[in-house]
């Protein structure tokens, strides 16, 4: 079809707590053929972080360019102790700044960025599925379409379940969803997500589309076939299960309990890792279907894809749940693929640092868009294009604390090494080349002393740079 345009479309094909091995082709044997197609067809970011493991402030991130102390929202919108319960609209964004130069956006699925406001106040025409948890302002939709489908949301109970064990509670971990995978969320929002596309390809001038899948995230409730189709059996466990917790932040030993994971057998945690695998399984799938509806409407040509993830998953690596105050690649590391229209190369492979945050300003390139000056990501479109560029020496990473209260962490990895900053506790240095699943923190190890001095550095000058809030207090730390 063609499209009275220069600038391509963009659709934003966003999950939700997918850990970056997933993709990766010496990763976990989980299918991803849709994913695997776009990176075959485009480029794949081997060395993507996000810049906070944390749903609310990573999105908010994504959305701005800015750091999560740049921006304040620090930790989860829907939690009690959250900071800040909404983006300030004062923020700029890309999503009003491409409404402003002539894109029709659109937005389905998680939200997350705001208590109050919506993705209407940031430029985006909200079309649903959303969950009451994250997102109660908003409308799903997805009740009706399971009684359409025959099935009562009411009365649907999730089968051979685990759970995370507290004296007074329990907390649902993953089981088999008995329902049709089309009676699903993750069906449901690409079925939005197909419905929009097909009123979009019809317009005259570009569209941006952004779906924010809700899973892989727990509770990994997976449908049939997915839900078996990977045998616990047959899945050894991640390197970093070997974890002892020797020479670690206390923290990290101590969450466990704080979790309801300690009891967890290994059995448990290989069941649990199969129902992941299954429900990214399904997810892919539902990306395909997405991408066959770009090629049936006639746009795939014109638009840009991207897929990427706010942060990642432990499921059992270095014996954790969920997320926290640990900086491992489990859950910072992300993946990142772009195919379309001025994407040099074909399954090309980039191992350039690069932060989620980085796709604000790279989508602004591309529609021809002013990008703010005071933002702190960079765009991907020198690279994109195959061009030679001077390639970050380090990316960024901070953590502020999630329901337990505050927990200040910043980090700086490079391309051999890690060094987190723990205010209430031991540091952490890794070598990634020695010790790639970070096993072995060696901060005061005496052969590394120049790596650990020249890495406090660095990171005391960013929390300058940024004006880090604690940089007055730390600086002085790292300085040492």
């Amino acid at each position: 079809m063609a499209r009275n345009t220069d600038r391509p479309n963009v659709l934003l094909l966003l999950t939700d707590q997918e850990r970056h091995d997933l993709l990766a082709p010496d990763g976990i044997p989980a299918e991803t053929d849709a994913i695997d197609g776009l990176a075959a067809d485009g480029v794949r970011f081997t060395n993507a972080y996000t810049p906070i493991s944390i749903c609310s402030s990573a999105r908010a991130s994504l959305l701005s360019g800015r750091y999560p102390h740049r921006h304040g929202v620090l930790n989860n919108v829907h939690e009690r102790d959250a900071v800040r319960a909404d983006l300030p609209e004062d923020v700029p964004t890309f999503g009003t700044a491409l409404r402003e130069a002539g894109y029709e956006n659109a937005y389905v699925g998680k939200w997350h960025v705001g208590r109050h406001k919506t993705p209407e106040d940031f430029g985006f025409d909200y079309v649903g599925g959303s969950d009451q948890h994250h997102d109660a302002h908003l409308e799903s939709g997805l009740a009706a379409h399971q009684r359409d489908l025959g099935v009562d949301p009411d009365a649907v109970e999730p089968e051979d379940a685990i759970y995370a064990e507290f004296p007074d509670s329990r907390d649902l971990l993953g089981a088999t969803l008995p329902i049709p995978p089309a009676a699903t969320r993750s069906y449901y929002n690409a079925e939005l997500t197909i419905q929009r596309l097909e009123r979009l390809a019809d317009a005259d001038g570009p569209f941006f589309h952004r779906v924010d899948f809700q899973g892989p995230h727990h509770p990994y409730l997976v449908p049939e076939p997915y839900a078996s189709m990977y045998d616990p059996e047959e899945l050894g466990a991640w390197p970093s299960y070997a974890e002892t917790f020797d020479g670690k932040p206390q923290v990290q030993e101590n969450y466990r309990s704080y979790r309801g994971v300690e009891d967890l057998t290994w059995e448990d945690w290989a069941t649990l890792r199969a129902l992941y695998m299954g429900f990214m399984h399904h997810i892919d799938d539902q990306i395909g279907r997405i991408l066959d509806a770009l090629e049936e409407f006639g746009v795939a040509d014109d638009t840009v894809v991207v897929h990427a993830s706010d942060h990642g998953d432990f499921t059992g690596g270095h014996r954790q749940w969920n997320k926290g105050p640990f900086m491992y690649d489990d859950t910072y590391r992300i993946p990142l693929v772009v195919r379309g229209p001025g994407v040099a190369g074909r399954g090309r492979l980039c191992d350039d640092l690069v932060s989620l945050m980085d796709l604000m300003p790279t989508f602004l390139e591309l529609a021809d868009a002013p990008v703010p000056e005071d933002i702190d990501a960079r765009s991907l479109w020198p690279t994109l294009r195959g061009e030679e560029t001077d390639a970050r020496e380090a990316v960024f990473a901070e953590y502020h604390g999630d329901e337990m209260g505050f927990h200040s962490q910043r980090m700086i990895r490079t391309e051999r090494y890690k060094y987190v900053f723990n205010a209430p506790d031991v540091d952490e240095l890794y070598d990634l080349d020695a010790d790639p699943h970070e096993l072995q923190n060696l901060v005061d190890h005496p052969d590394y002393r120049d790596v650990r001095a020249r890495l406090r550095d660095r990171l005391a000058e960013w929390m300058r740079e940024t004006e880090d809030p604690i940089a007055e207090f730390t600086t002085r730390h790292l300085g040492e």
